[in-house]
């Protein structure tokens, strides 16, 4: 085997992962995993593969909000307020939130000011189902994080690192970044391996 052999040998089997410098959801920390080998890493995506703490992959998956009139597979908002979405440990029934639409993305935080009752009138009581009749899934978790908010907001933060949202509130600054999203998908993959899109969301 010459020397190029074993360049040509060391490339096919290096493998990638999702690791890209990206900060994700801080309240999805600990229940995340790379992905080796993604296809389509956007540089400024931030993709993981759910699980629990102690490595458990499998999920059902309940919500606050309605299938899409048109592309049922997907989740979205009611009339009455944005989508709250729950991963379900399918063992030991452990909850993990996985989206709060009147708390989660840009426009949450900074431009749509939902009332109280919008907020706290939002029962996660659906439990989703592909068209297969499956119930429990496999789930991968990507945000998109054009937004600079260093450029945008640097001088809206103060002295403590925190920053005013919309609601009045102030959070940190470091954690509004991880948070404001402008863009979420949630691919559910089924026992048969199928990848169903359940969410697809623009949030700025």
């Amino acid at each position: 085997m010459g020397i190029f052999d074993i360049f040509k040998k060391e490339k096919k089997t290096s493998k990638s992962s999702t690791y890209n410098g990206i900060l994700g959801p801080t309240f999805l920390e600990g229940n995340v995993e790379h992905i080796l080998n993604p296809e389509k890493l956007h540089s400024h995506e931030w993709r993981r593969k759910l699980k629990t703490k102690s490595n458990q992959p499998l999920f059902k998956i309940k919500y606050y909000g309605e299938l899409h009139s048109d592309y049922q597979n997907l989740i979205v908002d009611t009339d009455f307020a944005p989508s709250k979405i729950i991963a379900i440990d399918s063992v030991n029934g452990i909850e993990i939130l996985l989206f709060d639409g009147c708390n989660h993305g840009y426009n949450a935080m900074f431009c749509d000011n939902y009332s109280d009752e919008q907020i706290k009138n939002r029962v996660t009581d659906k439990l989703y189902f592909d068209k297969e009749g499956n119930d429990t899934f496999e789930l991968i978790i990507s945000t998109y994080n054009g937004i600079d908010y260093e450029d945008e907001f640097r001088e809206e933060v103060d002295s403590n690192g925190q920053i005013e949202l919309i609601r009045g509130q102030k959070n940190d600054f470091e954690e509004v970044k991880r948070n404001g999203f402008d863009t979420l998908q949630i691919w559910a993959i089924n026992k048969n391996g199928k990848r169903i899109e359940i969410v697809s969301e623009e949030l700025a």
